[in-house]
């Protein structure tokens, strides 16, 4: 199998390197000698931050809590389900009707040729064990229902993603092939279906999966075992793959008509999950009398992180703004594409108020007692 296509090679030299640069199915390489000093500051905040998060799920399903432990590894199969057939469409069949969508650049830690960075290995499950705890925390789920809690999920996920994925390209962190029509279309630097689908309707679909296969069990006391997890997480990352492809039908659909509707019913998507996430958001914080209270639930390792991931990722565009500042047609002078800045601003707001309301909620009535529960049967 030719595992260097002609997009692939030339998104890869747009970004300073070859194929013959990309290693085997494992490479490791001095983070001194990449690409510039944002990718190693890069690998290390998601990489720490996702370690952190399993340790920590680790100690919460020891203590009859496994919803943190489902998302983890839920989101890891989703991973390897999803982003393999994008790397080599060709060694799925695909290659008559997907090309190669984007190249990432070439990071510490590589695997299969270069095209997986061990960062983006540990990004899918920090990003959602984040939000799905922030909206945890918030009491949407225990108030307003899986769906909503799901909707709520997406937004704050969606917030987190994108001020990560407007950076990327003018740091050269990855690279999208502009040509490809799967990627139109094109939301500044960014195509409309990664604003979209990777950033708010895959976690939504994760949350909905975690919440309906192990969260709501938890909540009413159930304690899994190792096994019964481990099924679950297998299934939960199958079916949130169908549910990333059933949730963007419309605009899959409807988008036939040409790129620009189908960037239109992207935006009106987006937005009806927004509205729907601010509504819960918004019901959670004032519930009215006669609502019923929950014990509450406070995840500091998360709000902690959560917090520093902000910190870092606007020490990032600081960095970045001079060149940003003089770019022209959307092109740095180096010739890298900028993000839409006042869209990341409006996700830094969403992400630093839904953290900082983490601190600041509290249930309006007794705390209940801890649930002990009882192993729930396979």
């Amino acid at each position: 199998m030719d595992l260097c296509t002609p997009t692939f090679d030339a998104l890869a030299r747009r970004m300073g390197f070859t194929c013959d640069d990309t290693g085997g199915l494992m490479s490791v390489r001095s983070p001194f000698h990449l690409e510039n000093w944002t990718l190693p500051v890069l690998e290390l905040t998601i990489i720490i931050g996702s370690v952190l998060m399993l340790i920590h799920a680790f100690r919460r399903w020891r203590q009859g809590d496994a919803t943190n432990l489902a998302i983890w590894f839920g989101a890891t199969a989703y991973l390897f389900v999803i982003e393999p057939p994008l790397y080599f469409p060709g060694a799925f069949g695909l290659a008559g009707h997907v090309d190669t969508m984007f190249a990432h650049n070439l990071f510490t830690v590589e695997f299969l040729w270069g095209r997986l960075p061990l960062y983006i290995v540990a990004i899918y499950p920090l990003m959602a064990t984040m939000s799905f705890e922030i909206v945890r925390m918030l009491g949407v789920f225990r108030r307003c229902g899986t769906f909503l809690g799901a909707c709520t999920v997406g937004l704050v996920h969606g917030a987190f993603y994108e001020i990560f994925d407007h950076l990327g390209p003018q740091l050269r962190w990855w690279e999208w092939a502009p040509d490809n029509p799967i990627n139109l279309p094109f939301f500044t630097s960014v195509p409309m279906g990664s604003v979209v689908v990777f950033a708010a309707l895959w976690p939504m679909s994760l949350a909905l999966c975690v919440q309906f296969m192990v969260g709501r069990h938890v909540d009413a006391g159930v304690r899994f075992t190792g096994p019964q997890l481990v099924w679950r997480s297998v299934v939960i990352g199958l079916a949130a793959s169908v549910g990333t492809f059933v949730l963007p039908l419309p605009a899959t659909i409807i988008g036939l008509a040409g790129d620009t509707v189908r960037g239109t019913v992207y935006a009106l998507e987006l937005a009806l999950m927004a509205g729907a996430a601010l509504y819960a958001v918004r019901r959670c914080l004032s519930p009215g009398p006669g609502a019923p209270s929950f014990p509450a639930h406070r995840n500091r390792l998360v709000q902690a992180y959560a917090s520093l991931y902000l910190v870092v990722f606007a020490g990032l565009w600081i960095a970045a703004l001079p060149d940003f500042l003089g770019a022209k047609d959307g092109l740095t002078a180096a010739g890298d594409p900028v993000g839409n800045l006042p869209f990341t601003l409006l996700c830094f707001v969403i992400g630093i108020a839904a953290v900082a309301l983490t601190f600041v909620v509290r249930d309006r009535g007794p705390v209940a007692p801890e649930p002990i529960g009882s192993t729930m049967e396979v």
